[in-house]
């Protein structure tokens, strides 16, 4: 079968060449009836950009890249999907690499592992410091995600972190509870996300006259949710007390129910349990799991947004970007 070119698609959508590269490439300034049309055409006769071509032509690859720590964590995996997708609309084509939050894993990111194959990287680092960000990436376009300091020249997008925590608490001190746990702290993380979390936890507390207490500040010896059940296990073990968590992820969450029905603690009844993320777990959990979330579409649309922008000669001073949170309330944690 014959390979479709540019012009096949022109004549089926009866369109200009110009207008097809124009949908392909991404370009903003296309009507969205055109672009429709175009991308009907491209559908139907299953077009696929010559990568080698365009980027001859025009210096583009048509494809960028999403690093991200861990991409079988569910928030990651979410934010992947929204991602491509997005891409996909706009004529692109999304790489995905996991850093692990190796520190030359995540140097590697803005370095020559990239270098010629993408147009622009949407990153989560965790380890990279400001410096190292500024000086490795030079002139390939770049949006930040999560909550490292970004460079002045850098764009980043994020959700408030701290303001976050503050309504989840606000949300549990609001339905009658007054011993809140914080789950909480791994041992060796130093990334600056649950930091800010812990702190909106403790601001939310002496903003609402409850004393602080460091031992509702739960720890747990790893990531998954089986360490986050032995820290919940060991809490109750040592008596205790207390009639809510506000849990770092869901998977954490997930783990804190485990442990409180292994314990004979009825949620929401005893303890109500808020996760964090809003991913797919919540609704698979029992009780379901009310937990912070994040607008993870938004996030992934102003991403890629100002990536687009800088790809297409945008310059000037980094932009900071805060896109909205909720808490969606489910059965773990019902308001007051």
């Amino acid at each position: 079968m014959a390979r479709v070119r540019l012009i096949d698609v022109a004549e089926r959508a009866q369109v200009s060449m110009k207008t097809v590269s124009n949908v392909v490439n991404g370009y903003a300034h296309v009507q969205p009836a055109m672009r429709a049309r175009v991308q009907a055409a491209i559908d139907e006769l299953g077009y696929r950009p010559n990568l080698t071509a365009r980027r001859l032509a025009t210096g583009r690859t048509g494809m960028i890249a999403l690093a991200m720590p861990e991409i079988d964590h569910p928030y990651f995996g979410e934010m992947a999907s929204h991602l491509a997708d997005i891409a996909l609309e706009r004529g692109y084509r999304v790489i995905i690499e996991q850093t692990l939050s190796d520190p030359e894993a995540e140097k590697a990111v803005l370095q020559d592992r990239e270098a010629g194959l993408v147009d622009g990287v949407i990153f989560q680092p965790t380890r990279m410091a400001t410096l190292d960000i500024a000086r490795l990436h030079d002139d390939l376009p770049l949006v930040l995600l999560g909550e490292v300091d970004a460079p002045v020249t850098t764009d980043h997008v994020m959700i408030d972190n701290v303001a976050a925590a503050h309504d989840a608490v606000a949300h549990l001190l609001a339905s009658g509870r007054q011993r809140v746990a914080f789950l909480g702290l791994v041992d060796g993380d130093i990334t600056m996300t649950n930091r800010r979390r812990l702190l909106g936890y403790q601001e939310a507390l002496v903003a609402a006259g409850v004393r602080l207490d460091p031992e509702l500040v739960l720890h747990a010896h790893g990531f998954d949710s089986h360490d986050a059940e032995a820290a919940v296990e060991a809490a109750v073990e040592r008596g205790l007390e207390f009639d809510a968590i506000l849990s770092r992820d869901d998977r954490f969450a997930a783990g804190a129910l485990t442990a409180l029905r292994r314990r004979g603690r009825s949620v929401p009844d005893a303890v109500a349990v808020v996760g964090w993320d809003d991913s797919a777990i919540a609704g698979y959990t029992s009780p379901t799991l009310t937990s912070v979330a994040p607008d993870k579409r938004a996030l992934a649309t102003r991403a890629f947004d100002l990536l687009h922008e800088r790809m297409h000669g945008h310059h000037g001073a980094g932009r900071h970007v805060v896109v909205p949170h909720a808490i969606a309330v489910r059965a773990s944690a019902p308001a007051g």
